[in-house]
């Protein structure tokens, strides 16, 4: 009996994660659109079309961990700008909650606020019982996923991103 009630709270657990497999490298990336941290539509199709974007998923807005992963990339924000990168954070967090996020940590890219999922299915990211998207990150080029970091670093994701970049470049793929 006791075996049997753990194998049903397992089973019911694993039917609240959604299993995704991220896109790969090579693969067009998404042409999706969501709304940003102040209500207004956003196509990424429009920001791929600007120049390389880095787009970073992250759990939940103003916990310690994604504050960690949200800041990093602030403070290397004028790098990454510099070699031509935009930004873009996504969650599942409510336009509310992204606005408040980006205004208490003086975030200077846009925040997506992701409740229907579109962005975070598009390009494959797995996300947990509680709905929250899994840590990721994705550089996209000339609309193909260039480089993918599929368990992204919270203090650490703009030197990983920046590492990636000189990769890319002295291989000839940014």
């Amino acid at each position: 009996m006791k075996s049997r009630i753990l194998a049903t709270l397992f089973g019911l657990s694993l039917a609240g994660t959604a299993r995704a497999e991220p896109i790969d490298v090579g693969t067009p990336a998404p042409v999706v659109s969501s709304i940003d941290q102040d209500g207004k539509p956003v196509a990424l199709a429009d920001i791929y079309a600007k120049g390389p974007v880095l787009v970073f998923f992250y759990p939940k807005a103003d916990t310690p961990g994604c504050t960690a992963q949200a800041c990093s990339l602030r403070d290397e924000f004028e790098t990454l700008t510099d070699k031509g990168v935009r930004v873009v954070g996504v969650s599942t967090d409510s336009v509310a909650a992204q606005k408040a996020f980006k205004e208490k940590h003086n975030l200077p890219y846009t925040l997506l606020a992701d409740e229907n999922k579109a962005v975070i299915n598009g390009f494959g990211v797995p996300t947990g019982m509680m709905g929250f998207a899994s840590r990721q990150a994705f550089l996209v080029k000339d609309g193909v996923v260039v480089w993918r970091d599929l368990k992204a670093s919270t203090k650490q994701q703009a030197a990983d991103v920046l590492a990636a970049l000189e990769t890319l470049k002295t291989s000839g793929g940014a």
